[in-house]
Parts: C-alpha cells; structure tokens; sequence
C-alpha cells in the first residue's frame, strides 16, 4: 500500500539520536578546546588528542577482535582522511580559539554541511543532494543566524585571520565527509583509529620540534579538557561519525553542525549562566526542522 512508503525505515530513529549525540560531543569540543589551549599550545593539544583517541580506538579494537587493515591503499587513504578531518581542521580550530571566543568558532564551524553539500555537486555526481536537502541546508543557516543572534556576528570584522582560519577547517571538514565514503566496507572504528593514528604520526613530530611538550607546564583543567576532548569529543564521536557517514551520506552526517549550535547555546546556559533568548527558541525549531529534511529517509517508490 502506499500509506506504508510514508513510514521511515528501521534505523532512523537510532540515526538521529545518534546524529544528537555526535553533535553534543562536537558541540563540547570547542568548550574543551578553549578551556585546553589556555596551557596547552595548539599543536601539541591536537598531536595529545589523536594519540591518546588513537590508542584508546585500538584498544577497544583488540578487545572486540577486529584487526586493522595491511592493505597500503586503504592506509594511504586514512592518511588523507587524517589531514581532511583532523590535522589540518583540528590544529585550525585549535589556534583560531586563541584568538576568538569558543561560540564564535562554533558559528563558522557550522559551516561544513554547505561545503558537503557543494563538493558532492561538483564532485559526486552520481549521488546529488535531494532538493529536500536543500532546503534543509537553508534552514539550517536561518536557524543558525537565529540562534546566535545578528549581535553576535559583529565580531567578525576582528581577527580576520583567526576566521578565515575556522572557515578553511569547515571546508575540510565537508571534504572528510565526502571521503569518508571511502570507507564503507570497514567497521565504522577501523578508520576512526586508522585516521587517529596517521594523525598522531604526523603531529607528534611537529609538537616535539615546535612545542617541546617537556618544557610546558598544564593546568589540571587543561589536562582534564584534553583528556574530555580526546575520549569523548574524539575516540567516541569518530566512531559515530563514520557510522553516520554510511547511514546517512555525507551531507546528512555533516548535518550535526547545526545541531552544534544550540547544544552550544544550551551548554553555555547550563555552565555559565547564560539564558536565551526567543530569537534562539525559534532558530532551535528551524535548526530541527533543516536536519529532519536532510536526513529524513526517501520514500520507496508507491509500487514497492
């Protein structure tokens, strides 16, 4: 019967409360990071979080008996995958939380979906974005623009670098997705720690030559952000993300990034006292609206 092609299919319930979760641990990354850098320089902060991301993914790999891959094309692409979603945005991220305040970044981070969504029509041709998705890419924005508050963006102006920065790293971010599809015949934490750990390789160096870790002097806040953000924010959230990627397609995973925001704007109400305001009730239902259209499932053709 037609009435039944109305009706989602099994999972897509699990797909957003999974969705949900990604973006509050993604969303509690920029607190983390912020709260990190303050004693943490930025390259060593990211080299400590995809080490210790990475360890802890194969260590639960082995636990559950799953064996990494020897193939070298399948490394070579979670070496790609390591600089499109973690070396290259994260240590952006990192150094343009500096010198910008945390909901700032969230603001311009939020920006991946509409990187993902214009990189799979230039690129994925075979796989275009719905017209649905679309439209949920503009109301995500509307949301967005609502939930922070037109007040907010006249910072912009300032520390052009430091943006421009965050801006590159939405970008990446949107690229990852679409790579991500790379993937697919893996378990989803196979290239959440083989990214991890091409990440570790590639930053550690850099942190001893730039940084000289030994020489610093953390705070325990810092060191407990870090471990926060490399746990939960990172071994954890990649593990989902990748798990999205597969479920829902690269934009609709992306779709997390305005779902940032609010769980943003809620975290700072529940952790610094900050109230809302009606503008950013009403972005809250356009934000929920735009990722219902994103990655709602198609309906089956009426003759299924």
């Amino acid at each position: 019967m037609t009435i039944a092609s109305d009706v989602p299919r099994p999972g897509y319930a699990a797909n957003l409360a999974l969705l949900l979760a990604l973006a509050t641990l993604w969303g509690a990354s920029y607190v983390f990071i912020k709260i990190g850098v303050t004693t943490i320089p930025p390259v060593t902060l990211i080299a400590a979080r995809t080490l210790i991301a990475g360890g802890l993914l194969l260590a639960v790999m082995q636990w559950r008996g799953i064996a990494m891959p020897r193939d070298p094309v399948v490394w070579r692409r979670f070496l790609i995958q390591a600089c499109l979603n973690s070396v290259v945005p994260f240590t952006l991220i990192a150094w343009a939380e500096r010198h910008v305040d945390a909901g700032l970044a969230t603001i311009l981070g939020s920006n991946a979906p509409i990187f993902a969504f214009l990189l799979t029509l230039l690129f994925a041709r075979h796989e275009r974005p719905t017209l649905r998705q679309s439209f949920g890419v503009g109301m995500g924005l509307i949301g967005i623009c609502l939930v922070v508050g037109i007040n907010a963006l006249s910072g912009l102006g300032q520390e052009v670098v430091a943006q421009l920065a965050l801006v590159l790293a939405a970008m990446t971010f949107g690229a990852a997705a679409i790579f991500g599809r790379n993937f697919s015949g893996l378990d989803s934490i196979v290239p959440a720690a083989g990214s991890m750990i091409c990440g570790a390789i590639l930053l550690a160096p850099l942190s001893l030559i730039v940084d000289r870790p030994w020489t610093l002097s953390p705070s325990m806040d810092s060191v407990l952000a870090l471990l926060g953000l490399s746990v939960f924010s990172t071994a954890l959230a990649f593990v989902i993300y990748f798990r999205l990627i597969q479920t829902l397609g690269p934009v609709g995973a992306t779709a997390q990034a305005y779902l940032r925001v609010p769980i943003g704007v809620a975290l700072s109400a529940v952790l610094l006292g900050e109230t809302l305001s009606p503008s950013a009730w009403a972005g809250l239902v356009c934000v929920i609206v735009g990722i219902a259209a994103m990655t709602v499932p198609k309906r089956a053709a009426s003759g299924d």
